[in-house]
């Protein structure tokens, strides 16, 4: 064997042994990964449910339903502490209830392609995967340091100078969520409103993925649960071959004075029946009581969501544009003169177990049943 053959058969075989150790190593980290955020997650919850004013504990009889009813499905039971969680929080027991922990690290990355969420769920590219609907007005868009003016690119320089004046504005973190770092924004003579920062400070400050985007002017229903916020209603929908499950929709309304509408930021949820009715309670933070009225005296139950089926009717129409998610999160809000605007989509939302109730709803089992053989694509490869 010449020597050249000799070395490339060594090399390979060094190569393809480095290859595999890499294989190893990569679904270890991953199986560990995995079982330290379900751990997290677990207890997260636990600790929130120890946190509750009234805490239900479930009977012997309820814990083997629950077992057998995920034993049947996914092979193997569950940590039960999600079902006494929003068993205590809503009254409602079902067996159901799908744990948080096997939401986020199971069944969000078998039914979507992780690798993908943050160059697809980046805010500053939701107009441009899903042009043919509404948005909010955008002024000024900052991607990946580079800036765009009314859908134009243009220098820092230029930026700073065309943004001198601004009035009844929004400024946003892109990559962030749960209205992190979301700001009411004016602009006088180049001086904000925020902490008196000139506009080039304020642009430094957000870094180099954010926008800016003028108020959307809200339905005067919506604005009725709070004038100070846009109030939006997040709706889950589920891609099932070529059907669109809507899971389930809930309103989210801002507290008095706030202008996001993020629990996060205190603000409540309550979910939307068929009819676009609301139930009769809001829950907001993680051990917060629900409550029967906005902070602006409105009564909840019966309260009726302008447009309620042009907005599902529109994300499922949507959906079919996303093919690599098939669980998404829609930020919807109603303009004034009753058109649905997306605001936002989100490949990782969470479950309103609290508010809507139980699981997937009626699709629970169908849904587990689909995704449970498929890959996770977070933490496997």
């Amino acid at each position: 064997m010449g020597i050249k053959k000799t070395l490339s058969k060594i090399t390979g075989g060094f190569f393809l042994r480095c290859k595999k150790a890499y294989v190893a190593y990569y679904k270890m980290m991953g199986f560990f990964r995995k079982k330290v955020t379900f751990w997290y997650e677990d207890t997260f919850i636990k600790s929130q449910y120890r946190k509750l004013p009234i805490k239900k504990k479930l009977t012997k009889e309820q814990k083997n339903e629950i077992q057998a009813f995920y034993k049947d499905i996914i092979g193997k039971k569950v940590n039960l502490a999600s079902h006494e969680y929003f068993y205590s929080r809503n009254g409602i027991y079902s067996k159901e209830y799908v744990p948080k922990s096997l939401h986020e690290v199971e069944m969000i990355p078998k039914a979507n392609m992780m690798p993908y969420r943050n160059a697809y769920a980046d805010k500053n590219m939701v107009d441009v995967l899903l042009p043919n609907v509404k948005h909010p007005h955008t002024i000024l868009k900052r991607v990946n340091g580079y800036f765009y003016y009314e859908k134009q690119p243009v220098s820092k320089q230029e930026a700073i100078h065309l943004c001198q004046n601004i009035s009844y504005a929004i400024i946003k973190p892109v990559l962030d969520h749960s209205g992190v770092g979301v700001r009411g924004l004016e602009v006088k003579d180049g001086i904000t409103n925020i902490d008196g920062m000139s506009i080039e400070q304020l642009f430094d400050n957000y870094g180099n993925n954010f926008q800016i985007q003028e108020r959307l002017k809200q339905h005067e229903k919506m604005s009725l649960l709070n004038e100070t916020s846009v109030n939006t209603l997040r709706i889950l929908t589920y891609r099932s071959d070529m059907e669109i499950l809507v899971i389930y929709s809930v309103v989210r309304i801002g507290r008095k004075g706030q202008v996001i509408d993020n629990q996060s930021a205190g603000g409540i949820s309550a979910v939307i029946d068929e009819d676009g009715k609301l139930g009769n309670t809001a829950f907001g933070g993680f051990t917060d009581e629900g409550v029967a009225k906005t902070d602006s005296g409105v009564v909840l139950d019966g309260f009726e969501i302008p447009s309620y089926h042009e907005a599902i009717e529109t994300v499922k129409r949507l959906h079919y544009q996303l093919p690599y998610f098939n669980f998404v999160g829609w930020d919807v809000a109603i303009d004034e003169v009753g058109d649905p605007v997306i605001i936002e989509w989100n490949a990782c939302p969470g479950l309103s177990q609290s508010a809507f109730g139980p699981g997937y709803g009626k699709y629970t089992e169908r849904i587990l049943r689909e995704l449970w053989p498929k890959k996770n694509t977070k933490y496997s490869m």
